[in-house]
């Protein structure tokens, strides 16, 4: 009786996956490019990325090789849900996983769905520097110390632009391509300090070097911007322009948005429809069309709200990696009760690592 029980849960769980995978926009707009197995909680896996690979002036002599392959970052398994219910019968629990639709089933496997759409969708904020698009502060002028202090000349820093990008005039590599840096704390009105936008390695660090008092400055996304059926077309191409302008692939890009950026987005005339072979992926996804080479999913797990505005993201496949794994399933008895009860558990974890934030841009937005 415990193999038949047992077999059973891991049947239930086997189809909570599988409906999972029908559904989620996790698994579709993140990368599974990891190396390591999840065997429980807090499980850490190596993040790999293909090495530099460039040519080489050829001289007849000895060349040294290219890695290949590289671990560029941790991540760790960290997220861990759990599903525990009762079971009046074997025979109970085996009809829904039989029959799936509109039992507990379906509620397992939609719930887990939302929560790990919601996890994926929150790391808005790792998005690249110079990457935010919604209105700016650039009131005033600036100074920089070595140090990385900031100190403005008829500015009003507030508590707010902690964490937003900045960059000033004069931050530029040698092709004049603007360097971004964060906001790490605001001191005064007229004083905030500075750090490298890296989150692995020289997280705290500026090494931006001092600039001049008199500069011209800018804080992106201080504030969020309005959009219309008009409008939305132009904001998302400013998303692909980000991409565009940090070489990302053409491929694989998508374009998340909640139900009222997706309305304005089907009532413009730049969105092309699905065709009736993606109608699976409309239905399960929420697939709403392609526009501008993303192809735009509508998912109510988006970041934020229409009173705060809303963390649209426009990404690459490249830019997140996600692990997941049904790391435990059972069916128990009660103690003192009638009855089982089935318990599975959930872990998963994602990771942006800081090479990789470039292959994202968001939009902060309202209707």
């Amino acid at each position: 009786m415990q193999n038949y029980a047992t077999k059973l849960a891991e049947g239930f769980s086997q189809r909570v996956v599988k409906i999972f995978f029908e559904r989620s926009i996790a698994d579709k707009v993140t990368n599974q490019d990891y190396e390591g197995e999840i065997k429980g909680k807090l499980s850490k896996l190596n993040i790999l990325t293909f090495g530099a690979i460039g040519l080489k002036n050829y001289t007849g002599s000895n060349m040294s090789p290219d890695d290949v392959e590289e671990s560029i970052g941790e991540l760790i398994t960290d997220q861990q849900k759990a599903h525990y219910f009762k079971i009046l019968s074997l025979s109970r629990f085996k009809s829904w996983i039989k029959n799936p639709e509109g039992t507990l089933l379906e509620q397992v496997a939609s719930t887990l769905t939302e929560e790990v759409d919601r996890h994926v969708l929150s790391k808005w904020s790792d998005v690249a520097a110079g990457h935010w698009i919604g209105t700016d502060y650039t009131t005033g002028t600036v100074e920089i110390a070595a140090d990385g202090t900031v100190t403005g000349s008829n500015t009003v820093f507030t508590t707010a632009m902690v964490g937003l990008p900045f960059r000033a005039a004069g931050h530029e590599d040698a092709n004049g391509k603007p360097i971004w840096y964060r906001v790490a704390a605001r001191n005064s009105n007229t004083e905030i300090e500075i750090v490298d936008d890296l989150d692995d390695t020289g997280a705290g660090e500026y090494t931006g070097g001092a600039i001049s008092a008199g500069a011209a400055y800018t804080i992106q996304d201080n504030a969020k911007v309005q959009v219309a059926k008009n409008t939305i077309f132009g904001f998302v191409a400013k998303l692909k322009q980000k991409l565009d302008e940090a070489k990302v692939p053409m491929t694989d890009r998508y374009l998340v948005v909640p139900s009222q950026i997706g309305t304005l987005l089907l009532q413009s005339d730049e969105l092309l429809l699905p065709v009736d072979k993606a109608y699976d992926e409309v239905v399960q996804r929420g697939l709403l069309g392609n526009i501008l080479g993303f192809q735009v999913y509508q998912n109510e797990q988006v970041a934020g709200n229409n009173t705060d505005g809303y963390r649209v993201l426009a990404m690459h496949k490249s830019w997140q990696t996600m692990a997941m794994g049904f790391t435990e399933t059972g069916i128990e008895d009660l103690h003192g009760n009638f009855g089982k009860a089935y318990k599975g558990l959930t872990v998963y974890g994602s990771k942006v690592v800081d090479e990789r934030r470039k292959a994202a841009a968001m939009l902060h937005c309202y209707v």
